[in-house]
C-alpha cells in the first residue's frame, strides 16, 4: 500500500473542512445577511490547482475504501449518486465529476473533500424524514466543494501560524470520518491557531448554508428541508449527555436554525410528493444493515398492520428483505414478486428478486428478468452487476466475462465490477487475467505495491499470451507512475 505518511500528508489538507456537519457554529461576518458571496479571487486557486485537487481526492478515496465501511451496494450507490447529481446539475462552478458514497455508520455525519467526493453516513439517511431533508445535507456538502472551501482554507492557513505535523498526524484521519474522536486527538496540537481556524470554517459553514438552501430549491426540493432537519436534530439531542459528532463539532444555535428558516421561507413554497425511492433506500438500510432479521420482521409486520408507513410498498420491501436475511426465501419471494408485478422495472425490487433466486438455485427467472432489463438499460450498474453475479452463480462464466468487460469500458473504476471479474476469471482458471484484474482491485484501494505484485504474478502465467504480457507490462508502468504522483504530493 502507498506509504501511510504520504496519505496522511494529503489528509492534512482536509482539516479545515471535514463536514457541515463537523465544524463550528456560525458567527457574524461583514456580509451581515447579504446574499452576495464573498470574493474568492485568486486566493483559493493559488493555494491548490484543480488538477491537484482531483489527484488528492482520488488518493483520499482510495484510502477510505481500504479503511472504512464503505457501502458497496449497487442499488444504494445508484440512489445516492442520482440524488446528489440532480443537485450538481444545478450548481455553479462545478469543476469535476462528483462521487457520492455511503459509509455504514449510524453516527449522524457527512463530509466533503477534494475532487468532488462526498460521503454520507447511513445514519443520516435513516434519520431523515423526507428526501428533501437528506438532500439539504448533500446540497450543503456540494456547496463546500463548489465554493472551494478547502483551497481557501489553505490560503488562510498560509497567513497564520502553521500547524505542527507531528501532533496532527494521529488524529487527522479520524477527523475526516469521525469528528468526535479526531478533533479530540487534534486539540492539543491545534491550540495555538485553533481560534483562527474555527472562525474561518464558521464563515465557510454560513456560506455553505446559504448556497446550499438555494441549490436545494433550484433542484426541485423543499427548501424547508434544511431548517426542518436542523431543528429536528437540535431538539432530539437538546438534553442528551452525548450528542452526535455532527453536533459536537457543529453546534446548531437558534440563530443558525432561524436564519435557515428565513432563507427557506423567502423561496417559493413547494408541495413535494414523498419519494418512493427514498423510502425504499431507508427500508433497505434498516432491514439489511441494521438490527437482526427476526426483530426487523416483527417491526415491519407491525408497521404494515398499523399502517404506519409513508408507502406500503416500502414497508413490504423492508419485510421482504428481513425475510431474506432470515432465510425465509419463499415468504420473501412472494412479497417481492407481488411488488414487481406492480412496478416491473423497479431496480430495488429486481435486486432482491435476483438475490432470492441465486440463493434457491433457480437462476432462470432472474437471468430472464436481468437480460430484459440489460437490453432496456445497458451498463446500468444495478442491472449489469446483478446480471454478472447471477451468470457467475449459474456457471455461465463466458457471458459474465463479456458483460463485465463491456461495463468496465464505461465505468473503469467500479470496485464491485473488478471484484466480480476477478472471481469470473478464477472460476475459469484464467490465471493471468485473474491476477491482472485483482491488481485493479488493489489499485482502487491505493495498494500499488500489492497491485504490481499481482501483475507480476499474472505476467508469469501469460507465457503463451504475448499481447497479455505487453498489457501487463504497460499497466505496471502506469501503477508506478500513479504511485510516484502521490509521492510528489508530499
Amino acid at each position: 500500500m502507498v506509504k501511510l505518511s504520504l496519505l496522511l500528508n494529503t489528509f492534512l489538507l482536509v482539516i479545515g473542512l471535514s463536514s457541515p456537519y463537523s465544524h463550528g457554529q456560525q458567527v457574524n461576518n461583514k456580509n451581515n445577511g447579504k446574499n452576495k458571496l464573498p470574493e474568492i479571487g485568486a486566493a483559493g486557486f493559488s493555494a491548490l490547482s484543480i488538477d491537484k485537487e482531483r489527484l488528492i481526492g482520488v488518493a483520499m478515496m482510495k484510502h477510505l475504501r481500504a479503511s472504512q465501511p464503505i457501502v458497496n451496494d449497487p442499488i444504494l450507490i445508484e440512489y445516492i449518486n442520482d440524488l446528489g447529481n440532480r443537485m450538481v446539475r444545478n450548481a455553479l462552478d462545478v469543476h469535476y465529476n462528483f462521487e457520492f458514497f455511503l459509509v455504514n455508520n449510524k453516527e449522524l455525519n457527512a463530509f466533503a473533500f477534494f475532487g468532488g467526493h462526498i460521503g454520507i453516513h447511513t445514519g443520516l439517511l435513516t434519520t431523515a424524514d423526507s428526501e428533501s431533508e437528506l438532500a439539504s445535507v448533500i446540497a450543503h456538502e456540494i456547496s463546500h466543494v463548489t465554493q472551494r472551501h478547502l483551497a481557501r482554507k489553505l490560503e488562510a492557513q498560509n497567513r497564520s501560524q502553521p500547524l505542527t505535523m507531528a501532533g496532527m498526524i494521529s488524529g487527522v484521519l479520524l477527523t475526516l470520518i469521525n469528528p468526535t474522536v479526531g478533533m479530540a486527538a487534534l486539540s492539543t496540537s491545534m491550540a495555538a491557531s485553533q481560534q483562527a481556524s474555527i472562525n474561518y470554517t464558521r464563515t465557510n459553514e454560513k456560506e455553505a448554508d446559504r448556497v446550499g438552501i438555494q441549490l436545494l430549491a433550484n433542484s426541485g426540493f423543499d427548501p424547508m428541508g434544511a431548517p426542518n432537519f436542523f431543528g429536528k436534530m437540535a431538539e432530539q439531542y437538546r438534553y442528551t449527555s452525548k450528542p452526535p459528532a455532527m453536533l459536537l463539532t457543529h453546534p446548531l444555535p437558534e440563530s443558525r436554525i432561524s436564519e435557515a428558516r428565513v432563507r427557506a421561507q423567502n423561496l417559493p413554497a413547494r408541495q413535494i410528493r414523498a419519494s418512493l425511492d427514498f423510502e425504499l433506500a431507508k427500508a433497505r438500510l434498516k432491514a439489511r444493515y441494521e438490527g437482526n432479521a427476526q426483530d426487523n420482521i416483527k417491526i415491519y409486520l407491525k408497521e404494515i398492520e398499523k399502517q404506519r408507513y409513508v408507502y406500503k410498498q416500502a414497508a413490504q420491501y423492508g419485510l421482504a428483505i428481513a425475510y431474506f436475511e432470515n432465510k425465509d426465501y419463499q415468504k420473501s419471494l412472494e412479497l417481492i414478486t407481488s411488488l414487481i408485478s406492480e412496478d416491473k422495472n423497479n431496480l430495488f425490487y429486481v435486486d432482491l428478486f435476483t438475490d432470492i433466486h441465486i440463493n434457491i438455485k433457480n437462476f432462470t427467472p432472474a437471468l430472464e428478468k436481468l437480460n430484459e432489463l440489460n437490453l432496456l438499460m445497458p451498463n446500468n450498474q444495478v442491472v449489469a452487476l446483478n446480471y454478472a453475479n447471477a451468470l457467475n452463480e449459474a456457471e455461465n462464466y463466458q457471458q459474465a466475462e463479456i458483460l463485465l468487460q463491456d461495463f468496465l469500458l464505461v465505468q473503469p473504476n467500479n470496485f464491485i465490477a473488478h471484484d466480480l471479474l476477478t472471481d469470473t476469471y478464477r472460476k475459469q482458471n484464467k490465471m493471468a487475467m485473474m491476477h491482472a484484474t485483482k491488481a485493479e482491485v488493489f489499485a482502487l484501494l491505493g495498494a500499488y505495491p500489492r497491485a504490481i505484485d499481482e501483475l507480476q504474478t499474472g505476467y508469469n502465467f501469460a507465457d503463451d499470451k504475448p499481447l497479455v504480457k505487453k498489457r501487463i507490462k504497460a499497466r505496471i508502468i502506469q501503477f508506478q507512475e500513479q504511485e510516484n504522483k502521490l509521492k510528489r504530493l508530499n
